[in-house]
């Protein structure tokens, strides 16, 4: 493996150098296009959000243009305060008891094949979201039929009742992500715990689900820690894995410890297929729904 390291931050936090450019296999270009206007167009009409825009995905514009995206269910504002995620955190307001029928109009209207569904953790409900979210996947199962759902769900706090709620409902996919490595959690995931991470998918895997994970590299995990998560995961017969460079969302944010170079990906995926994982998707602009619909 050709590992190339470009350093950003030192274990403080504070830049080592005075500027570095992303490497060029991080450049995207800007979105743009017919689709991507009419999908916003059509979010903003039924006042919904996506993933997409809130955690300021550099695949928007591919995805978009190609007609899919990942919806944001029970607000736009979280709960806890992650040390990556753009997704604004603070006290939620109401949620709409009308999105999950606004969600499964919005994929009937897009011709989704595929549909992604996530939501901001909702901490302070006393079923987590978890109603809403059953409903959101009943809706859209009910409307487009032969559409394939998965879902990106929090962790509930680890109730079983919230989570069985979701499973209840009968997605196709059961992803949530353990982010990064268990070093790291206190300071990237603050209000989550990697083993009670690990209990959600582990529960919904021996419920017969097919289930998904992903991880963030360059945050400051070692490539031998990315293994380990790796070998927790195929312990619990975990069937898909998403691996995907850290990209600082503002300034408040983590800062990147590296970028990551395309032939560490690489190795991440050839070790993870040796693993036994059905499907790597492993690559510096990957995020948990990028090409999705090829993980059914």
């Amino acid at each position: 493996m050709h590992k190339v390291e470009y350093p950003i931050h030192n274990n403080e936090g504070k830049s080592s150098e005075k500027s570095v450019s992303r490497p060029h296999w991080l450049k995207v270009k800007a979105p743009a296009g017919e689709n991507y206007t009419k999908i916003k167009s059509m979010m903003r009409s039924k006042s919904l959000h996506t993933v997409c825009e809130e955690a300021h995905c550099p695949n928007i514009g591919e995805c978009w243009h190609s007609g899919t995206a990942t919806f944001l269910i029970l607000g736009d504002t979280c709960t806890r305060s992650c040390g990556f995620c753009a997704i604004k955190t603070g006290r939620p307001g109401d949620y709409d008891p009308h999105e999950p029928l606004n969600v499964a109009v919005s994929v009937k209207q897009m011709g989704v094949r595929h549909a992604v569904i996530t939501s901001v953790n909702r901490d302070e409900l006393p079923d987590q979201g978890s109603y809403i979210w059953a409903q959101t996947i009943i809706k859209v199962r009910e409307l487009n039929p032969e559409t394939t759902i998965e879902v990106l769900i929090p962790d509930f706090k680890g109730d079983l009742e919230c989570l069985q709620r979701v499973l209840d409902a009968r997605p196709d996919i059961l992803n949530h992500n353990i982010e990064t490595v268990p070093r790291l959690y206190l300071r990237v995931r603050p209000q989550a715990k990697y083993d009670r991470s690990l209990k959600v998918l582990e529960y919904s895997k021996l419920k017969g689900f097919k289930t998904k994970t992903g991880i963030m590299v360059g945050i400051g995990e070692k490539f031998d820690e990315v293994i380990d998560v790796m070998k927790d995961l195929r312990a619990i017969d975990i069937d898909i894995m998403t691996i995907g460079q850290y990209l600082q969302p503002t300034k408040d944010h983590l800062p990147v410890d590296r970028y990551v170079h395309p032939d560490e990906f690489a190795e991440y995926k050839r070790i993870g297929l040796e693993m036994g994982f059905a499907h790597v998707e492993s690559g510096p602009l990957v995020r948990s729904s990028y090409h999705a619909e090829k993980h059914i």
